[in-house]
């Protein structure tokens, strides 16, 4: 395998991302199925949540100055009412009920004792001790959830509070999935033949990353049966292929994308993954991914170049990014020159080296937790050093 130049990771990261556009298009979707969407536009209250004021605690609404003095061993009375609280009265509540006309507080019902009709209140409260104020959780006007942002379960939660029924989220990107290799099978492989596992793998990332995925048939290594199958998927918002990438007689793919539009990038300074190659084809408007063939290489350079492709197509901040700091086991070399990507397995907070060399060993991934990433400057890492771990997601 030879390639001429390698280009550094950050400039074939910028220019892949530069040929790759936000989708625009956008979907109402009810709240219920949003769970991983980005918003469309910015939310905006309409309505104080809760909408009055209430007891924080279950115990007795009263009049906070009726309680000045209170103590266990001087206790102050108060009349028990059904309505308003009135001076030297209080009212039984419970957590989220309504506070009656006149009270300003609540004594907790552990700091109480109930005799007959009336109760002992056995400490002081203060004015708004255990009250939330009315749209104390959200305030009309208030700005609840901006544009671009990515929904979780309490994002949705907030929204019913504010009975939002739906909400204008970004169509999920469409991302085209085509595994190519003859010596590819579904199942029951001979000798000299392989299951097909990249192209299924980068096709539950996509989704896993918030895309929609279209899984295709293997392609084998022809250049016309390539063309067609990219042609297929040239609607789709992003088309990654498998195999085929390096410089062998039946690395056909980068080929078929120079003829069919532009290849930007060919051959890249990481490790592993350096075959991988990077173009646009449908006259500027489909970025494709073309990925090597080696299982781990293939992952480093999906996470690498698609992952942040997605986020880019599907308006997802960068920052959703999961990280952790470890201390390292055992020390890890890096590819000077390159950025290398180095799988651990964690174990509370150290590091675990998986050391198993070669980018066609897939179970090296399986019993890893994440990278660590060495840049291309750095030699590696010792033993006992503190590092940091990007987690799969």
């Amino acid at each position: 395998m030879i390639f001429t130049s390698k280009t550094p990771y950050q400039v074939a990261l910028t220019t892949f991302l530069s040929c790759v556009k936000p989708v625009s298009d956008t979907e109402n979707v009810s709240i219920r199925n949003v769970i991983g969407r980005v918003l469309a536009h910015q939310i905006t209250s309409d309505k104080d949540v809760p909408n009055y004021r209430r007891a924080a605690m279950d115990g007795y609404a009263v009049r906070s100055e009726n309680t000045i003095g209170a103590s266990a061993r001087s206790p102050v009375i108060f009349n028990i009412v059904g309505e308003d609280v009135e001076p030297g009265s209080a009212k039984r509540v419970h957590t989220g009920s309504r506070m009656p006309n006149g009270a300003d507080a609540v004594v907790m019902v552990e700091d109480t004792e109930l005799l007959g009709g009336v109760i002992e209140v056995r400490t002081q409260v203060h004015p708004f001790k255990n009250v939330g104020a009315k749209g104390e959780d959200v305030q009309i006007g208030e700005v609840v959830l901006n544009e671009g942002h990515r929904l979780r379960p309490a994002d949705i939660g907030l929204l019913a509070s504010l009975e939002v029924d739906a909400v204008e989220v970004y169509r999920k990107p469409e991302v085209a999935v085509i595994p190519t290799g003859e010596e590819l099978v579904t199942s029951r492989p001979t000798e000299g033949e392989i299951v097909e596992t990249n192209g299924l793998m980068n096709s539950l990332l996509v989704a896993q990353w918030g895309a929609h995925f279209r899984y295709r048939s293997i392609v084998t290594d022809t250049s016309e049966l390539i063309e067609e199958a990219i042609l297929r998927d040239i609607d789709a918002d992003l088309i990654i292929t498998t195999g085929g990438t390096s410089v062998g007689i039946r690395d056909l793919v980068p080929t078929v994308v120079k003829k069919m539009g532009t290849v930007l990038i060919h051959g890249i300074a990481i490790s592993p993954g350096m075959p991988t190659a990077l173009g646009v084809i449908n006259k500027g408007k489909t970025p494709i991914a073309c990925l090597p063939g080696f299982p781990v290489a293939c992952l480093v350079a999906s996470t690498a170049f698609v992952k942040p492709a997605v986020y880019r197509l599907g308006h997802i901040s960068k920052s959703l990014e999961r990280t952790v700091r470890a201390k390292l086991e055992r020390k890890i070399v890096g590819k000077m020159g390159s950025r290398t990507y180095a799988r651990v397995a964690l174990n509370d907070d150290t590091a675990v080296p998986i050391m198993i060399s070669g980018s066609g060993i897939l179970s090296s991934v399986a019993k890893a937790d994440g990278f660590v990433i060495i840049p291309e400057n750095v030699e590696g890492y010792n033993k006992g050093e503190w590092v940091e771990v990007v987690l799969f997601d």
